[in-house]
This record gives C-alpha cells, structure tokens and sequence, in this order.
C-alpha cells in the first residue's frame, strides 16, 4: 500500500511526458493566435491581449501540417480566431530582409545561401513557414476581413 503512491505519480509524470514530444535544437514551440483557410494561417492579435512566448509578426503566414483530425477541426472553425500550439524551425520565425517605412516595408527576405537564379526543375524558395501543429484552442472572436 505505501508502494502505491510513488508508483502512480511516476505514471501520471510519464503520461504528462508523452503528451508533449521533445523540440528540436533548431527549432521552438510556439503557441499563436490566428485564421486558418485550408492548410493556410495567417497569425492575428490575440483577442485576448496576451503575449505569446515567441513575438510573431500580425499577417505572418505559415502552412499547417500535422495529424489529419486536429488538422480538421481546425478547418472547421475557419472564420473564428483560434491558437494553434506547435513546431516551427527558429529559421522560419525570423524576418529575413530590411525594414523601411517604419517596418511595413521589407527589402529582400531571401536567405543569402538561396541561389539567385535557379536552373531547368529548379523550384523557386517558398517564403512560406511550416507550422507542425500539436494543439489548439477556439478564441471565440470572428476573424478580421
């Protein structure tokens, strides 16, 4: 009987750990508001005026990826803020280019080891960010037009 206790907070501290799978050196979880269409996101305000961990600029786009049901209900709540929590390489979260015009204007946002010209099948480099979605949460609020 005094074996028992130890034995179900070790369970309890195992399945907590299962939950949430380790982050990659180069990269970070984040947990940020926004509107999805499709597999698109586009991070808005919080209507809920909270900060996230990792500032991430309003009107940034990602591409969301991950398990096809938490994918799902996402894309039934489009129209509606919601946060999605997930993985997203540190490379991505960065701005690449020079702010002009107060920061609404960018300048370049390639990285310098992209080649500037690419040959015969050569795909052009997508700004785009993935986005490896873990979890989310409705925030109630409709989306900004």
């Amino acid at each position: 009987m005094k074996y028992l206790f130890p034995v179900l907070m070790l369970a309890a501290a195992a399945g907590v750990s299962a939950q949430e799978r380790k982050v990659p050196k180069d990269s970070t979880r984040v947990s940020i508001p926004g509107c999805s269409k499709g597999s698109a996101f586009v991070v808005t305000p919080s209507p809920e005026a909270e900060r996230t961990s990792t500032e991430i600029a309003t009107g940034r786009r990602f591409r969301l990826a991950g398990p096809k049901d938490v994918l799902n209900e996402i894309k039934k709540r489009e129209g509606t803020i919601v946060e999605v929590t997930g993985i997203v390489k540190n490379s991505d979260i960065k701005e690449g280019g020079i702010r002009l015009g107060g920061g609404r204007v960018r300048i370049g946002g390639v990285n310098p080891q992209d080649p500037i010209s690419g040959g015969p099948g050569h795909a052009p480099v997508s700004s785009v960010a993935i986005l490896d979605v873990e979890g989310w949460r409705p925030l109630g609020e409709s989306c900004p037009r």
